[in-house]
């Protein structure tokens, strides 16, 4: 079966004045279709610039970007994305902002009514869906936004660090949560993390980035059982695939300095 993503080359530039900043050099990766992906790498790597090429809302500077094979020149349809902070809009209720993909889509709303209700069931959320942000906690406003998200069943799920901001008793509930959904949804997930256990915790691979410029360094397939439980994080070969990977970082922690930033 062909990849749903492929990356071949992927760099990404940003211009400031007289400065110039490389962002990716020459990312090259292949994703396969129902894979839980995570990338981990240092703050300032590119990760959530190379969420924003894949998904289209950023053009690479060479290299090339593809979904099933064709060229991503512009945002991808199919696709739904979550981010560290929830974006609620909060004038409207939980369904209102569940429902906001599928307005700005020009899809049926009335027809996707019952399946916001269902998503809404399914995080956990039931009995809150005319409740506004505000009156959510943290938790419970990224479930929401987790419905957003999947409510008009995209293949391709794209998330930028979406429980960074919450502590870890919620962290690891969203993280079940999140495997739960996946497992019985199927979705290709790309999710980035700062945390290293996270990662191991819910992917089939990991992906691994030097500092700026970001480059891919190492891609470590998960051979954990599945479904994951917290449990398995005490086990020696989980801490296996931990040591490994912030091996990986370590060794590539000044890869990317040299070329970080430069004068033109």
């Amino acid at each position: 079966m062909a990849p749903l993503i492929t990356l071949r080359d992927v760099s990404k530039t940003f211009v400031s004045g007289a400065r110039t900043v490389t962002a990716l050099d020459r990312v090259g990766c292949e994703i396969d279709t129902g894979h839980f992906v995570s990338i981990v790498g240092p703050s300032g790597c590119g990760k959530s610039t190379l969420l924003k090429i894949i998904s289209g809302l950023m053009p690479a500077s060479s290299g090339t970007v593809a979904v099933h094979g064709q060229p991503v020149q512009a945002p991808l349809e199919n696709v739904g994305m979550v981010f560290q902070a929830p974006v609620l809009l909060k004038w409207r209720t939980v369904l209102g902002n569940i429902l906001l993909p599928v307005e700005f889509a020009r899809l049926d709303v009335p027809g996707h009514v019952e399946k916001a209700r269902a998503l809404i069931q399914l995080v956990g959320l039931a009995g809150f869906e005319d409740m506004y942000p505000h009156e959510l906690s943290g938790g419970m406003q990224q479930r929401a936004s987790l419905c957003r998200a999947l409510v008009t069943d995209p293949q391709l799920l794209l998330m930028d660090e979406p429980f960074g901001a919450l502590d870890a008793m919620t962290r690891d509930e969203l993280d079940l949560e999140l495997l739960r959904i996946w497992e019985e949804r199927k979705k290709t997930v790309l999710f980035v993390t700062h945390s290293i256990q996270e990662a191991v915790f819910l992917s089939d691979r990991v992906f691994v980035m030097s500092a700026r410029p970001g480059r891919l360094i190492e891609q470590i397939a998960v051979d954990l059982p599945r479904p994951r439980t917290m449990e398995m994080m005490s086990a020696a070969r989980f801490g296996q695939y931990t040591l490994q990977i912030r091996a990986a970082l370590g060794a590539a922690s000044g890869a990317g300095s040299a070329g970080a930033g430069s004068t033109m």
